[in-house]
């Protein structure tokens, strides 16, 4: 079918960029355009699963797991995805401490954070525990209580350690810097 097409190509060339604009040209062209998109398809699904939590589904115990996670629901107890992304989603409500590569907050989590890359409190997601990772970001509208502990990847002495809570105010949308005042 691929050399099918590629020969009908050939011939038709100059006709078929005249006739793409008109309506009944564009269907036998959908094969052309999906055939260099198809083979890179199945290169970005196996990367990253996501699974998803549903806002009825309660969690008590330990969830782990190798793909990445979006929770709607609510998770009690331990929740560990170290070489993956946690989504907590706007109706997510988790009382646990979290280990993953990223976690991305939307509802509501009340235990430590700890991410080997990234925590990222977005609007209207709340933290109230401690957050450790090499970089944060809290955005303007969020809430966080807790301490920040923003260790380095290689064992660097830590770039910054703070300890006041930060307000909704003070946080504009950006990574929290060194020296928060600045």
């Amino acid at each position: 079918m691929w050399k099918r097409d590629e020969g009908v190509r050939a011939p038709q060339g100059p006709t078929t960029p005249a006739t793409p604009p008109t309506a009944g040209v564009p269907a036998a062209q959908a094969p052309i355009v999906d055939a260099p998109a198809s083979p890179s398809r199945p290169l970005a699904q196996p990367m990253r699963d996501v699974v998803n939590i549903g806002k009825s589904v309660v969690i008590k115990g330990e969830l782990n797991g190798s793909e990445d996670l979006t929770i709607e629901g609510q998770v009690e107890g331990k929740i560990e995805l170290r070489q993956n992304v946690l989504t907590i989603g706007p109706n997510g409500k988790i009382k646990a401490a979290v280990f993953a590569k990223a976690v991305i907050v939307l509802g509501e989590v009340v235990g430590n954070v700890t991410a080997s890359e990234k925590v990222d409190i977005r609007d209207n997601g709340s933290v109230d525990g401690d957050v450790t990772s090499p970089r944060v970001a809290i955005a303007e509208g969020a809430h966080f209580r807790g301490a920040i502990d923003m260790q380095q990847k290689s064992g660097a002495k830590p770039a910054a350690k703070d300890t006041t809570t930060a307000s909704p105010a003070s946080t504009a949308a950006a990574p929290v810097p060194a020296k928060a005042g600045v």
